[in-house]
C-alpha cells in the first residue's frame, strides 16, 4: 500500500470525525454565546466587588477569569483588549498574562473532545479541570502581587 493510498484513507476517516464533532462545537458555540450574552457575570462582578477591594484584585481581570474557562478566542480578545488598554507591563496587563498563561478552556476540550468520542461520564474530569484553573487564577494573583506591587 502506497503513502498516498494510506493517506486518503486516513483523511476518509477523519472526515467522519468531523461530522461526528460538528454538535458538540455548535452546542459549545451556542452555549458560550448565550452566557456572555445573559448579563450574568456583570451580576457576578457587582457581587465581588466589595471582596475585591478588600483582596486589591483588579476588576478588570474578572472577565478574563471566568471566561478563559469556557472560550479561548474569547478569552484571547479580553486580554488582547486589556494589554492594549493598560499596557503589558502594567500591574493589570501582568496579572491577565500570567493568569492567560496559567489557566486552561476546560469546557472547550470536555465538551469538544470528550464530546466527540462519546465519552459521557465527566465529572471528576470537570472537577480536576475547573479546579487546575482555579488553582492557575489564584496563582497568577498571588504571583503578579509579590513580584510586581
Amino acid at each position: 500500500m502506497s503513502i498516498y493510498d494510506v493517506f486518503l484513507e486516513g483523511a476518509k476517516e477523519s472526515f467522519d470525525f468531523v461530522l461526528r464533532m460538528f454538535p458538540c462545537m455548535l452546542a459549545m458555540v451556542l452555549g458560550v454565546n448565550i452566557f456572555l450574552k445573559s448579563g450574568f457575570l456583570n451580576f457576578v462582578f457587582e457581587f465581588m466587588d466589595p471582596l475585591l477591594k478588600i483582596l486589591q484584585v483588579p476588576l478588570e481581570v474578572l472577565p478574563l477569569a471566568f471566561i478563559r474557562p469556557i472560550s479561548g478566542s474569547s478569552s484571547l480578545a479580553i486580554l488582547s483588549s486589556i494589554l492594549k488598554k493598560y499596557g503589558p507591563d502594567s500591574f493589570v496587563g501582568r496579572m491577565a498574562s500570567i493568569m492567560q498563561g496559567s489557566t486552561d478552556t476546560t469546557f472547550y476540550i470536555l465538551t469538544l473532545y470528550y464530546g466527540s468520542v462519546g465519552i459521557k461520564k465527566i465529572k471528576y474530569s470537570l472537577i480536576a479541570g475547573l479546579g487546575a484553573d482555579l488553582i492557575g487564577i489564584i496563582a497568577s494573583l498571588l504571583l503578579t502581587n509579590f513580584f510586581f506591587s
